[in-house]
């Protein structure tokens, strides 16, 4: 059986748009795509029914939600095979569950009540650092009609860490799907101790940063296909800024979130905080094992 893609719905505008790009995302794979709301309206309302229906009022509204966003779905993406499914569980606890059992995880940046922005909400942020698939968070403003691939471009951050295979893996298929060319970006500094006041040696620890740079794209590509257009870059400047500012004009931009087993805190790292906060276009966090 195909894993299906999962997405997060709540009835918020940023919400419904991630349901518009996990239709897409689902068309784009052949996968069937799962609606799932979860709340914990039983906490809130105990056994109080709904009028006329026997069932709490938030479960109802729920289960309107849910139904007008598949209905949403539908229309979108009359191909795609879709189901639903209400929870009176955390959304937090039910989408990382969810993770387990989907070939990609699709939230919005924040749920009903949240203040629009920039900033991502407190759910998308949990679940991003602890999902077992690849997870997008639908940021940007993207217009409804938009499909992903209209840009052309999908970036992905090469980190400090030895190159990693899923990320990369996930890069490689996600820019042959969209017919698109992969950016890969390694940003660089030259630590401010290690410049000199020689007039001959000035530039020498900034090339030598530079090519540790240049290195760490050439082993993070080598196993490239042939059917994707490859573009190396070397930023020098904060990973955040660098990251943030390739995601202009791009559709999708893809990091790496290092998992360690057993270990419940949150596991994303400044450079991931900063680009799931600010990222101009819809972000992949893609998991990678210590």
């Amino acid at each position: 059986m195909d894993l299906p893609v999962v997405v997060g719905v709540d009835g918020s505008e940023a919400g419904l748009r991630a349901v518009d790009w996990a239709a897409d995302e689902a068309a784009l794979r052949g996968l069937p795509l799962r609606l799932v709301y979860a709340s914990l309206w039983e906490r809130y309302e105990g056994s109080r029914p709904a009028e006329d229906l026997g069932r709490p009022s938030e479960q109802v509204r729920a289960e309107d939600i849910v139904a007008a966003a598949a209905r949403r779905a539908s229309l979108r993406r009359a191909d795609v095979k879709i189901s639903t499914e209400v929870l009176p569980e955390e959304p937090e606890y039910t989408l990382v569950r969810e993770s387990r059992g989907a070939a990609l995880l699709v939230t919005g940046t924040r749920g009903r009540g949240g203040l629009a922005g920039a900033l991502l909400g407190s759910v998308s942020l949990t679940v991003a650092g602890h999902a077992h698939c690849p997870m997008i968070v639908v940021r940007g403003d993207q217009d409804a009609r938009d499909r992903p691939g209209r840009h052309g471009r999908v970036v992905v951050g090469v980190g400090d860490t030895p190159a990693a295979p899923a990320t990369m893996r996930f890069a490689f298929e996600e820019a042959r799907r969209r017919g698109a060319a992969l950016e890969a970006v390694r940003a660089w500094r030259c630590p401010a101790h290690e410049t000199t006041d020689h007039p001959q040696l000035a530039g020498e620890p900034a090339r030598l940063h530079e090519q540790h740079a240049v290195d760490a794209l050439d082993a993070a590509l080598k196993e490239a296909p042939d059917v994707v257009v490859v573009r190396r870059r070397t930023v020098e400047g904060h990973a955040r800024t660098v990251l943030v500012e390739a995601s202009r004009d791009a559709d999708l931009l893809i990091i790496g979130a290092r998992r360690r087993p057993r270990h419940f805190g949150l596991q994303l790292g400044r450079v991931a905080h900063g680009v799931l906060h600010h990222c101009d276009c819809p972000v992949a966090v893609v998991p990678e094992p210590v």
